[in-house]
């Protein structure tokens, strides 16, 4: 009797945790696929045939067509972080730290994040949208009667092009943020160069250029996962692929900071 009363008058519990239940089982299955997916990944990468061509499409998708926005976003990061820090370091006196303090920054965290979101948005949409609409117009199904792993043919090429492509674009975001930070700090700010170029060899070192490609290694190639996979889930049409392309862009960013974390943790101890 006291059982079904306290039902009664608690019902918004217990529906509040069995709703968070079944959010977590569906999140660890998912996370149990995503495992499952990459693991097909390193089977089939090493498996003839080689579809290099094919590889070579991707990189220029998601590398050569990712370029402008890539600069665009680097060059205006740059200058705004040298603003930020100079007026922050004037406060104490130590605006000619403005250069290293910024290449750093960029090097380590900024270059390699912004670079993953940016990758996230445009090509991981991209993949989930053109692998869902192959599948829901029975293309993939037609490979396979082929005689063509739709997996190998479709998915492989695009993880190994997004991995490659985005340590690339994380340099070139560095190297154009750099530069916007020097012009603003020199030609703005006033900063005397010698002081910008001596303090910048003096704090920047090898180790600061490797964590951020390292960095933007992984995250190109979880993003290039995330996004094969919600291509190879969508079902319903083309209301599925909406809903794949949105899964894509939402976990690859969410995936892309979450694991940036971990990695920086990782790296500050071994380098």
């Amino acid at each position: 009797m006291s059982m079904s009363k306290s039902h009664s008058q608690h019902p918004w519990i217990y529906r509040a945790i069995f709703d968070m239940g079944s959010s977590i089982l569906h999140i660890l299955r998912g996370l149990g696929k995503i495992y499952l997916f990459a693991s097909h990944f390193f089977y089939w990468v090493w498996r003839p045939p080689y579809r290099l061509r094919l590889v070579f499409e991707q990189l220029f998708f998601i590398g050569n067509k990712s370029v402008f926005i890539i600069v665009l976003s680097g060059a205006f990061t740059g200058m705004v972080m040298a603003y930020q820090t100079y007026f922050g370091f004037k406060l104490i006196n130590v605006d000619t730290l403005v250069g290293p303090v910024v290449a750093i920054s960029l090097a380590k965290e900024l270059a390699p994040v912004l670079s993953g979101l940016i990758v996230a948005g445009r090509a991981g949409a991209a993949m989930a949208a053109q692998i869902g609409t192959m599948k829901v117009t029975e293309q993939i199904d037609a490979l396979e009667v082929m005689g063509i792993n739709s997996f190998q043919y479709l998915a492989a090429p695009r993880i190994i092009a997004g991995t490659l492509a985005l340590p690339m674009l994380s340099i070139i975001f560095l190297f154009v943020g750099c530069t916007g930070a020097y012009i603003v700090g020199t030609k703005a700010l006033l900063i005397d160069e010698a002081i910008f170029y001596s303090k910048l060899g003096e704090f920047m070192y090898l180790e600061d250029l490797l964590q951020g490609t390292i960095k933007a290694f992984f995250f190109g190639f979880l993003i290039s996962l995330i996004g094969t996979y919600f291509g190879f889930e969508v079902t319903e049409g083309a209301e599925g692929v909406g809903r794949g392309t949105n899964q894509a862009v939402v976990w690859g960013m969410i995936c892309v900071l979450v694991l940036d974390y971990f990695l920086t943790s990782f790296l500050i101890r071994i380098l």
